[in-house]
């Protein structure tokens, strides 16, 4: 997993026991991970379909630089997923983990549309000594 950006959590973003509100965490979380799956889809217009599997492992203190780290973990024809984990930069100590955020790619008229990465696309497809390009 590569960690692509980092944040200064701020007194704004604290809950009334002075741990990051987890709300705030995943809004970063949605923006973050969509920004990710934009780029990897090749997208102008995407949106978030789904969010799974949301860990909480330990609360974030003012002052913390923490990290998000991203990874696509599955391709479908209009979708990706990717998991999300949120850490502390400097003790590396895991904040959140979300295994599975899904993102659809949309075309002009708001409707699911097939992206870069879509399974099939003929730039997508592997040539092989069996195979010819574009078959």
């Amino acid at each position: 997993m590569k960690y692509y950006s980092r944040r200064v959590i701020k007194p704004e973003d604290l809950n009334p026991g002075q741990s990051l509100f987890g709300g705030r965490l995943l809004s970063w979380l949605d923006e973050e991970a969509g920004i990710f799956a934009a780029c990897q889809m090749g997208s102008h217009q995407l949106v978030t379909r789904q969010i799974r599997d949301i860990t909480f492992h330990r609360p974030g203190r003012q002052g913390e630089v923490i990290e998000f780290g991203l990874a696509l973990t599955h391709t479908g024809r209009t979708a990706v997923t990717v998991r999300c984990e949120v850490r502390n930069k400097q003790s590396l100590a895991v904040l959140a983990t979300v295994e599975a955020m899904v993102f659809v790619n949309l075309d002009a008229n708001g409707r699911p549309s097939p992206h870069k990465l879509a399974p099939g696309r003929r730039a997508n497809r592997v040539s092989t000594p069996d195979r010819k390009p574009g078959l």
